[in-house]
């Protein structure tokens, strides 16, 4: 198998199938939005070579434990075509007594942790993988499969030693290692940076997260639904309504739920609501990493701004508790899209007077231009989405290219540049705020009376679906199995960060110490979001 080393020609899954030469045990439609195809295990690295070859680009690969059912474990290889609007899902099933599956990492960064996250959660083996130390489980921890059936979520391990972090050997005379982390002096969460210089270069980066696991994947099993639906809004706090609205968008499909058009349009303004409080609060942050104080106090009232919004809207500064299975819990009075509006103009005006601001400091073009490079070609192997992707030549967004909500209702541009700097990043920021109040302006003008939520029948048992939102950060994955009695056997969820890490690794390589933050500040993932 060879990992293409540019963009090809997409096609759509129909044509693949007829071509491909691969035998399929099945190939069904869950829905408008999924194809589910099986093969055996033996055909899998040959499959995933066909797709690739024809443009698709590997989006996922997860399993789940079948074995009370009988059926061992299955394993998913999730795929999107930007010349087909659904999902191809490609599973193939593995047996408890050889429980192992061939890698595709090597000719396919973009999976390294996911298939190690494979075997730390369910001890399944990925044979032939470049580096297959635990990820997600450190190494002292003991020799445990979390989401496998047969272990209780409320098991209490045995106590353990903390872990010993091993570092690569240093590279030389005049090569120095500078650990950060994992607890850091400010409010984030835990991560651990190691850094190896000469003088301020940076030779490497080596990075280690999985500190703060929840085990959200696991609580989500047996849970009702009307309670997992808070669940998910927890998996990244800055991203409550997106995730939030990818799992519900996943319950609607496995419901056959057609959610109400006013409900539709109240989530599109949402969701653009909370991309633009993190981007103009992002802005700001890029700006004061380079010193430039003031255009981040400035940008810092304007985020307020826009939480004063959601309170209003929403009751929540951050969009908690908004969306549920079928629409929406509240609707909106008149005086309420009415201020939202009001408010969105001024947001505007004072938007621009910002951005003229730092567009007129030649001091912070000069330190973000050309600083923490990340090149298309390597943002295309390591499946960098969101943002930093499209900083970095990746065209791509759900909104655009799988439309959900009412998006397919609107118009807007999706912005793409290909230097893959600070600066483009913070670009695609900027222009995406413009991006958002035009969608949110083109909804408020058509937000016609309606109802707010549809109604939710019982959840049909051993049913399967995929929600997928762009996330202000990118693409958001949420799929899921029903159980009995209204409750889920498995949900599994895809955060954009946990494909970005590795380009932190690959932008700050060459850039001096003094830049890591800004580099960091410029792709702004979320530790929460990859640890679950």
């Amino acid at each position: 198998m060879t990992q293409p080393s540019g963009p090809i020609p997409a096609r759509n899954f129909d044509e693949i199938r007829a071509s491909c030469g691969i035998v399929f045990t099945d190939w069904s439609e869950a829905n408008d939005a999924e194809i589910y195809a099986g093969i055996d295990i033996s055909d899998l690295r040959p499959m995933v070579a066909r797709l690739v070859e024809n443009g698709c680009r590997l989006a996922s690969v997860f399993a789940e434990d079948r074995t009370t059912a009988g059926s061992g474990f299955l394993l998913y290889h999730v795929f999107e075509s930007l010349n087909d609007r659904r999902y191809l899902l490609v599973r193939t099933s593995i047996p408890v007594d050889t429980p192992a599956f061939p890698s595709v990492a090597a000719e396919i960064p973009a999976v390294n942790w996911q298939e190690r996250e494979i075997h730390d959660w369910f001890g399944l083996v990925a044979e032939g993988h470049p580096n297959p130390r635990r990820v997600a489980l450190h190494d002292n921890w003991p020799e445990i499969h979390p989401l496998r059936k047969d272990f209780p979520i409320d098991t209490v391990l045995p106590p353990f030693e903390g872990e010993q972090h091993l570092y690569r050997p240093t590279l030389g005379e005049g090569v120095f290692q500078i650990p950060v982390g994992p607890v850091h002096a400010g409010i984030i969460e835990p991560g651990h940076f190691n850094f190896a210089v000469a003088g301020e270069p940076i030779l490497y980066l080596q990075l280690r997260m999985f500190y703060t696991h929840k085990g959200t994947e696991k609580q989500f099993e047996q849970l009702p639904v009307n309670r997992a639906v808070y669940l998910a809004e927890s998996i990244s706090g800055d991203s409550s309504v997106s995730h939030g609205t990818a799992f519900c968008q996943a319950i609607e499909r496995a419901s056959g739920i057609e959610i109400p058009a006013r409900a539709k349009r109240m989530r599109t303004i949402l969701l653009e609501l909370e991309r633009l409080y993190n981007h103009v609060g992002d802005i700001g942050a890029i700006a004061n990493d380079v010193g430039f104080a003031v255009a981040n106090y400035h940008a810092s009232r304007l985020r307020e701004f826009i939480l004063a919004v959601n309170e209003e809207l929403s009751g929540s500064r951050l969009l908690r508790g908004v969306v549920c299975p079928g629409g929406l819990r509240h609707d909106w009075e008149q005086q309420q899209t009415d201020h939202c509006g009001a408010a969105l103009n001024r947001f505007e005006l004072e938007f621009a007077e910002l951005m003229r601001m730092i567009d007129a400091s030649d001091s912070t073009r000069d330190r973000l231009e050309r600083t923490g490079i990340l090149h298309p070609d390597k943002a295309r192997d390591l499946g960098i989405v969101g943002v930093a992707g499209r900083a970095s030549g990746v065209d791509r967004d759900l909104r655009r290219d799988h439309p959900y909500a009412a998006y397919d209702e609107v118009s807007f541009q999706v912005p793409v540049y290909l230097e893959g700097d600070v600066l483009r990043r913070m670009r695609v920021r900027v222009d995406e705020v413009w991006q958002s109040l035009g969608i949110i302006e083109q909804i408020l003008a058509t937000l016609a009376p309606g109802s707010h939520r549809a109604a939710v029948p019982p959840l049909p048992p051993n049913c399967v679906a995929l929600g997928t939102v762009e996330g202000w950060r990118g693409e958001i994955m949420h799929w899921i199995r029903t159980g009995s009695q209204g409750r889920l056997e498995r949900c599994k969820i895809k955060d954009p960060s946990l494909n970005n890490w590795p380009a932190l690794v690959e932008a700050v390589e060459g850039n001096i110490v003094p830049d890591f933050p800004v580099i960091n500040k410029s792709f702004n993932l979320s530790y929460s979001g990859t640890d679950r």
